[in-house]
C-alpha cells in the first residue's frame, strides 16, 4: 500500500455540483452518484454512507491527510481510532501484520508458530463473519498510517454487508476508514437526516437512499434490501469489536472490546470449528475511560452516544420495587419536563406522568430495540421542554427475552449504548 500523492483538490466531476461554501450535500445512490463518490474518496475528501450498523463518515484509509479531515469534521480526539472498511476478507488480512505479505519470509521458528496461530485465527474469523457487523482489531502491517490507530500499532477492520457501503468501497477502489458520521460523543446516526443535523456545515457528501437522481430518473440506484419503514441501518448499533492478539508463543486471546450483534459465544464457536479453541481464550474487556487515553478500538469512552439533554439510568432496584405507584410527588412533578426512553416496559409506570415516552420495544425484543435506540435518543432532543432523559438500567441476567446468542449480544449492545449515553450514571431517585 502506498500513500496517495494527490493535490487534495476536488475532482472535476465532484466540483460540478459543489456549492460555493463548505457545506454538506445529499447525493443519491445512482450509478453516477456512486461513481463520483468513489472518486471523491480517492481524492482525499469525505463521503458519509449507510452500513448495516450506523452511518459512517468515510475517507481514504491510507491517506493521512484525508484521515485528518475526518477527525476535524467530527471534532474527534486523535486518541480514538478509526475502523477501516473493506469488501473482501483478503483485503482485511492484508492490513494486519500476522496475515500480510510482510510476514511471508519470516525465518524464526518461534515467530512462525506464533504468527501462524494468529493468522489462522484471523482467517477463521474473517471467513465466518465477513461481511457483517464484526470489527477485528490486530497488530497492523507496516503500511498503515498511525493516525487511524491512535498510535497503538493495532488496526481495526471490518467488511460491511450493506449494499450501499459495498458499492462505495468498490467505486473508490481503496479501503475506507469510517467512524460514525456524527460529532464526537453525540448520538450515532442511522439516517441521512441525522448526519445532516450533525455535519451539515462540513465538506461532506451524504448518501441518501431516498434521494432520486432526476437526471437518471432513478435508474441504476443501489437497492437497500430489507429496508422498511425508513430503516436503512437495520442492525442499528455499531459492530462488535474483537481484538486478536498472542499473549505467548502458543496462547492467544480474543478480547471483546465493544458489544454489537455478534456475541462472544459465536466467536468461541467459530474458533472451535477451526480447531483453535485450545489456543485462544475469548474474554470480555469493556472499558470506560476519558478522552485522553489512546485506545485500540472506538467506543471506549464513558460518555458516548449522548443526547444533548441530561440523561440518567433509573436503578433496576428502584423501578422493580416501585411497581406502578411508588414514586414521590416531587418525582412525578419532575417528570413533567422529562422524556422516558423505555425497554420492555420497565419504566411503564412513568408513562402517563412524563413529558414524552417511547419504548424501544414494548415486547422486549432486543433486535427491535437495537434498531430503534439511536433514533429514539435523537428524538429525545427534539421534544420541546425536555430537561432530562431517563432510561432503565438493564441487567441482562434478568432479561427474559434472551432466547439466543444473537439476542443476548444485542441486549448487551443496547445496555452499553444507554449506559454510555447516561455517562454511566445510575440513579435511585428521579430528583
Amino acid at each position: 500500500m502506498t500513500v496517495p500523492q494527490h493535490e487534495h483538490e476536488e475532482t472535476k466531476s465532484a466540483t460540478a455540483t459543489a456549492t460555493a461554501t463548505t457545506t454538506a450535500k445529499l447525493i443519491s445512490t445512482s450509478s453516477r452518484s456512486m461513481s463520483q463518490a468513489g472518486e471523491r474518496i480517492r481524492s482525499g475528501h469525505l463521503v458519509s454512507f449507510p452500513t448495516e450498523t450506523v452511518y459512517g463518515l468515510g475517507c481514504h484509509a491510507i491517506d493521512p491527510t484525508a484521515v485528518h479531515r475526518v477527525f476535524q469534521a467530527k471534532e474527534r480526539p486523535l486518541t480514538d481510532p478509526l475502523i477501516v472498511h473493506v469488501n473482501h476478507a483478503s483485503d482485511a488480512l492484508a492490513l494486519w501484520d500476522a496475515s500480510s505479505s510482510s510476514n511471508d519470509n519470516d525465518n524464526n521458528n518461534n515467530n512462525d508458530s506464533t504468527t501462524n496461530l494468529e493468522r489462522n485465527a484471523l482467517q477463521a474469523l474473517t471467513d465466518h463473519f465477513y461481511p457483517g457487523p464484526l470489527t477485528i482489531v490486530a497488530r497492523a502491517s507496516p503500511d498503515i498510517p498511525q493516525i487511524i490507530m491512535a498510535n497503538t500499532g493495532f488496526v481495526a477492520c471490518r467488511s460491511p454487508s450493506h449494499p450501499i457501503a459495498r458499492a462505495l468501497i468498490q467505486a473508490s477502489r481503496v479501503p475506507i476508514a469510517a467512524p460514525s458520521a456524527n460529532k464526537f460523543g453525540h448520538v450515532s446516526p442511522t439516517k441521512a437526516a441525522h448526519v445532516m443535523d450533525d455535519l451539515g456545515l462540513e465538506d461532506v457528501w451524504i448518501v441518501d437512499p431516498d434521494l432520486i437522481d432526476v437526471e437518471e430518473g432513478g435508474d441504476g440506484r443501489v437497492t437497500t434490501d430489507g429496508a422498511q419503514d425508513g430503516v436503512v441501518c437495520n442492525v442499528g448499533v455499531e459492530s462488535t469489536v474483537a481484538k486478536v492478539e498472542m499473549i505467548s508463543e502458543i496462547l492467544g486471546r480474543v478480547s471483546i472490546l465493544r458489544h454489537g450483534a455478534v456475541s462472544s459465544q459465536e466467536i468461541r464457536d467459530c474458533l472451535h470449528a477451526a480447531d483453535l479453541s485450545g489456543y485462544f481464550e475469548v474474554k470480555e474487556k469493556m472499558q470506560a475511560t476519558g478522552e485522553n487515553v489512546s485506545h485500540v478500538a472506538p467506543g471506549q469512552t464513558i460518555r458516548h452516544y449522548s443526547p444533548n439533554v441530561l440523561s440518567y439510568m433509573v436503578s433496576h432496584d428502584r423501578y422493580t420495587s416501585s411497581g406502578t405507584g411508588d414514586w414521590s410527588e416531587d418525582e412525578i412533578s419532575l417528570l413533567k419536563s422529562a422524556v422516558v426512553i423505555d425497554f420492555g416496559g420497565r419504566l411503564a409506570s412513568l408513562k402517563n406522568d412524563s413529558l414524552a415516552y417511547r419504548d424501544l420495544s414494548a415486547g422486549g425484543d432486543s433486535s427491535v430495540a437495537a434498531a430503534n435506540v439511536f433514533d429514539s435518543l435523537r428524538w429525545s432532543e427534539t421534544v420541546e421542554g425536555a430537561q432530562r432523559v431517563y432510561f432503565p438500567e438493564i441487567l441482562v441476567r434478568d432479561d427474559m427475552d434472551v432466547s439466543s446468542e444473537k439476542k443476548e449480544a444485542l441486549v448487551l449492545a443496547v445496555k452499553d449504548r444507554l449506559t454510555r449515553a447516561a455517562s454511566g450514571i445510575v440513579i435511585k431517585s428521579l430528583i
